[in-house]
């Protein structure tokens, strides 16, 4: 049986400690005498008083939580975080409706990127902090954030870290869950800051630097500026960010081996990692090829405009720095398709990632050697090492499941009178996390112009694909809510 007052308890932490996270901007709009003050303290009054309420009306408790509560509480705390974060958004005058302030909130925690403002610059920076402050939360996120206060309560926490990241090959770098969330926090911190040196370096302003380092860590894909990163039109600042693109996009349980245990040779013997760099290279080739056939570009300028976009696709990071509908056929299907590759596991980076791409090719293998000789046996191996066939069928059970959710909300969209490829790109876009799209919301669009049920539906893909769609879906169920 399902604790409820037990979750509320545990819910209501996770909720002061977002309100905690609301008073930095708070402190930024309040040095800057500007309108988001208002906004910004009103929701973390409602926010804080939600949390103690939930907090001490419920006992804590007295066991560790089941897996099934884990997973109801990963849920809970993903639709509470796009509820309450988008406070802020909806008492301030540039969000018209509560579902666009939802929206916008599910698209940061998420690390989307997708956006309803047309303008993004309207935004005073206290509102821009904490919309981009969204996604370094929810980049490495919101329950392995709060991961490490639970073994203090005596509450289990293992569960939480496996439905968060569900599919994934879950590798505990210390003994402690609470150990091992501390280091991955090390390591996120230490890049982001690392990042922001970098970006100083190349003469972006300090504000700026640090929301396109919480912006690129997380992989989200928010900027200050409209224009996005194009807006700076600095080819340094463009190279800085694909290096911490590419270093966000890679499991951190690698990262961890190659900046902490100094061991390069076994980050860069892993499999995933190669092919990761591989896919990349391959699509900036192509991608290349075309912009050079198309004319107009230098080959420098037309490099990094290639390595540039196709990063920020596989990373699911969403910036932009040309808008790639104005390309040919050929490089726009290519970004389409690694849209749903997305980067390795154990990263920030959304999509179905690297490795399970790996696996699914292997599987399909076996199977033309089954076909050819049919009183072969053959194990399918990732890394040296035999992959049980429970764990196949769990594969492809969750790819089947992204795909028929992909397939069903194509439908919703196409129902509610949006283009078949604007359909098409925005639910890949949402689901896998990556923000711009193609048709009506490419990189030059945003989403506002969508139905508000619309609007709805992409933020349920967003948590859903952040959730990788067992965690979401499975409490639907009637299975799950039987004693």
């Amino acid at each position: 049986m399902i604790r409820a007052r037990a979750l509320a308890h545990v819910l209501g932490l996770f909720l002061l400690g977002l309100a905690g996270t609301m008073a930095i901007p708070a402190a930024l709009a309040w040095a800057d005498a500007s309108e988001g003050l208002k906004p910004l303290l009103a929701s973390l009054a409602v926010t804080a008083s939600a949390g103690a309420v939930l907090r001490w009306r419920n006992p804590a408790p007295s066991t560790d939580l089941s897996r099934r509560e884990g997973i109801l509480l990963v849920c809970l705390v993903w639709f509470a975080a796009a509820a309450f974060g988008g406070l802020p958004f909806y008492l301030s005058p540039h969000f018209p409706s509560f579902t666009d302030a939802f929206f916008e909130a599910a698209s940061g925690f998420t690390t989307t990127g997708a956006t309803v403002l047309s303008e993004v610059a309207i935004l005073d920076r206290g509102l821009q902090l904490w919309r981009i402050q969204t996604h370094w939360i929810g980049g490495m996120g919101i329950v392995l954030l709060g991961i490490a206060i639970l073994p203090l309560l005596g509450v289990g926490s293992m569960h939480l870290y496996r439905a968060e990241f569900s599919g994934a090959k879950s590798e505990k770098l210390k003994p402690r869950i609470a150990e091992t969330a501390i280091a991955l926090w090390k390591i996120y911190f230490v890049l982001t800051l690392a990042e922001y040196l970098a970006l100083r370096l190349f003469g972006v302003e300090p504000f700026e630097a640090v929301c396109h380092a919480f912006s690129t860590l997380g992989t989200g894909g928010f900027s200050t500026r409209t224009a996005s990163v194009a807006g700076f039109q600095n080819p340094g600042v463009e190279y800085v960010i694909i290096a911490f693109m590419l270093l966000a996009g890679i499991n951190f349980a690698r990262q961890y081996q190659l900046w902490v245990e100094r061991k390069p040779a076994a980050f860069f013997r892993d499999s995933e990692v190669r092919v990761y760099a591989l896919v990349i290279a391959a699509a900036t080739v192509v991608v290349l090829v075309s912009l050079l056939r198309q004319g107009g570009h230098s080959v420098e300028g037309a490099l990094r405009s290639a390595l540039f976009q196709v990063t920020s696709i596989v990373t699911t990071t969403g910036f932009v720095t040309a808008d790639y509908e104005k390309w040919n056929p050929l490089p726009q299907i290519l970004l389409l398709a690694l849209m749903y590759v997305g980067g390795c596991t154990g990263s920030s980076a959304g999509g179905i990632k690297v490795a399970r791409v790996i696996l699914l090719l292997k599987v399909v293998g076996r199977e033309f050697k089954a076909m050819v000789e049919r009183r072969g046996v053959f194990a399918v191996r990732v890394g040296g090492q035999a992959i049980p066939d429970a764990s196949i069928r769990s594969l492809l059970n969750l790819v089947y499941l992204a795909l028929m959710v992909n397939f069903a909300c194509c439908v919703l969209l196409a129902a509610m009178g949006v283009d078949i490829l604007t359909s098409i790109a925005a639910v890949a876009a949402s689901m896998f996390n990556i923000g711009p799209g193609l048709g009506s919301v490419g990189p030059a669009e945003n989403y506002a112009h969508l139905p508000a049920l619309a609007k709805w539906v992409l933020s349920f893909c967003m948590i859903a694909g952040r959730l990788e769609f067992y965690t979401l879906l499975v409490i639907f169920s009637p299975a799950f809510w039987r004693k």
